[in-house]
């Protein structure tokens, strides 16, 4: 009886954490490809390159930087949570 009871009430948190999961997922495959691509790596493979070499970093830039790592680290966090409720609170999910 104890069982179901936390099994029940454990599953919530799993499949809101989950759902958060796959949001937070497309949300950051979204901000990596927006953005630009300074030479060297994958870029310059597919012809990318070409480009002279910028000076500054824009401010949009700058804080498309910053919003990536935010995400990045919710991210992160999301999936270190789900992996303590999946480790310590056996049948969860």
């Amino acid at each position: 009886m104890l069982d179901a009871v936390i099994v029940m009430t454990m599953s919530t948190p799993v499949l809101v954490l989950s759902i958060v999961l796959v949001f937070l997922s497309l949300v950051l495959t979204a901000f990596i490809l927006l953005h630009k691509a300074r030479g060297g790596g994958m870029s310059d493979l597919f012809g990318g390159g070409m480009s002279t070499a910028m000076g500054g970093v824009s401010i949009a830039e700058r804080n498309l930087d910053r919003l990536t790592i935010i995400v990045g680290g919710v991210w992160v966090a999301c999936i270190v949570v789900l992996l303590v409720l999946y480790r310590f609170f056996n049948g969860a999910g």
